[in-house]
């Protein structure tokens, strides 16, 4: 008994190793949900940039973020509050460099340079677009401490112009790309990759426990170098990366209830930690709201009856012939303003450019559902009931 006890602590200690973990954050007041505009334009510019491009967006739809965590840059390392996206792939924080006038910058935590030991002056001036405007900067390099682990020698963003509500009223200070390399700005290697080829990180996966409870203590956790059994039930179905650049799978088919049949032929989603909502092509986006019930109201915003939330139909998302089902209460979101609950679908519509070939953006509504693990070493996501 006693030997069998040794085994299991040993084998506990050595997987605790393997995997570094980064808790969570939760935004105490969920996402403003009657201001979708900036939201669907923010999107749109995210997803409609070619790969190539030396642009990207990384800042809109940040504005309706749910999830946050820390890192350290630097010797001593500075402590930031970053977004942790996989639908982009560069590291940008404030710049201690900021003007006076840059008020969304003053607001938040800022890098300065003067104050690491470790830091290596680049000063390749970057830019990256969004809907509104464009953040704006230099190239640095430094040490990143990312779960415990260093990139050593890493190179990442410095911004001083940071224009556009999102970053004024966001409680992180920047983002964490955790996209393919194929659509970093300016062809910098993601933190988490330098890590794996540093040899921090032994396997190249990485995944996501998002907890949708509005009570619970923690927000989740995102662990580096594998998945933790205890947040998941059963075992993963993997769906292959179609297209590297965004964490981009094939999806059979969505299903509303059992009468109607979106995405009938097979598409092109993309798992995206960056958002907290499910958006699709407008036209396909309507008809499940009709079918759900729901009626539109500001913005672009869908409302239903509090009242019959038990009652609406399953939505099921189907990868690899296995379905991934949501009930009325995990795909609408309940807010109270001035006493009054207001209750909101998850699902928004948003028609994608083409050049992508993506009609689906699976945010923190399907996420939060279902344990998510990313495999650069597979090319593959998985996905598992969360517990």
């Amino acid at each position: 008994m006693l030997s069998k006890l040794l085994i299991f602590v040993f084998a506990a200690v050595f997987v605790s190793a393997e995997i570094n973990r980064i808790p969570l954050k939760k935004f105490e007041k969920p996402r403003d949900a009657l201001n979708r505009n900036g939201l669907k334009e923010g999107l749109l510019a995210k997803y409609n940039r070619n790969v190539n491009d030396d642009s990207a967006v990384v800042l809109t739809n940040y504005l309706d973020a749910q999830y946050y965590g820390e890192i350290g840059i630097g010797t001593p390392a500075q402590t930031f509050n970053v977004i942790f996206d996989t639908g982009s792939s560069n590291l940008w924080i404030p710049s201690s460099k900021c003007g006076f006038l840059e008020v969304a910058c003053l607001l938040h935590n800022k890098y300065d340079a003067d104050k690491s030991s470790t830091y290596v002056k680049n000063d390749t001036r970057f830019a990256i677009a969004y809907g509104s405007g464009e953040v704006a900067g230099l190239i640095s390099q430094d040490v990143v401490d990312f779960g415990g682990l260093q990139a050593k020698d890493q190179l990442f963003a410095e911004a001083t112009q940071e224009p556009g509500l999102a970053f004024l009223v966001g409680k992180f200070d920047g983002i964490l790309g955790m996209g393919y390399p194929e659509i970093s700005v300016n062809g910098i290697t993601p933190v988490f990759n330098s890590l794996v080829e540093q040899g921090a990180v032994q396997e190249p996966v990485f995944s996501f426990y998002l907890n949708r409870d509005p009570d619970g203590e923690v927000g989740g956790e995102l662990l580096l170098g594998g998945s933790d059994p205890n947040y998941y039930k059963g075992d993963f179905t993997y769906v292959d990366v179609s297209a590297k650049g965004y964490w981009q799978v094939v999806m059979d088919s969505l299903n509303v209830g059992s009468s109607l049949k979106l995405c009938s032929n097979g598409c092109q989603i993309i798992v995206d930690t960056g958002t907290s909502l499910i958006a699709g092509p407008s036209a396909e986006v309507e008809k499940l709201h009709k079918e759900i019930g729901a009626f539109s109201f500001l913005n672009g915003e869908y409302i239903i009856d509090c009242s019959k939330i038990d009652q609406l139909p399953e939505i099921s998302f189907v990868f690899g012939g296995k379905e991934f089902t949501l009930s009325g209460n995990d795909y609408v979101l309940k807010q109270s303003n001035g006493g009054i609950d207001i209750c909101i679908s998850g699902f928004m519509g948003l028609d994608l450019n083409t050049r992508t070939h993506v009609e689906w953006i699976l945010g923190d509504v399907f996420i939060g559902k279902f344990y998510t693990e990313f495999d650069f070493g597979n090319n593959r996501v998985g996905l598992a009931e969360a517990v």
